[in-house]
């Protein structure tokens, strides 16, 4: 009996592959160059509202410590 149950899941697990492999294989898909190409213009028009390019200013930063520490 557990036999056919370990057979009956196979079965479905390689139905289920099988399933996503298509769907995989008939996702559009568009250049290397084309999406790097999307990805700079993208990075070059938001650049000015990145933080890591611009930093951020110490009175909108909620990470800055509250209370210097001293050290004695």
């Amino acid at each position: 009996m557990s036999g056919k149950v370990c057979s009956s899941n196979s079965v479905v697990q390689a139905r289920r592959t099988v399933e996503q492999l298509r769907v995989e294989a008939s996702m559009e898909r568009i250049k290397i160059s084309t999406a790097a190409a999307q990805l700079v213009q993208y990075c070059q028009e938001h650049s000015r509202s990145d933080p890591l390019l611009t930093g951020i200013s110490a009175s909108s930063n909620p990470f800055k410590d509250k209370k210097t520490c001293v050290l004695l």
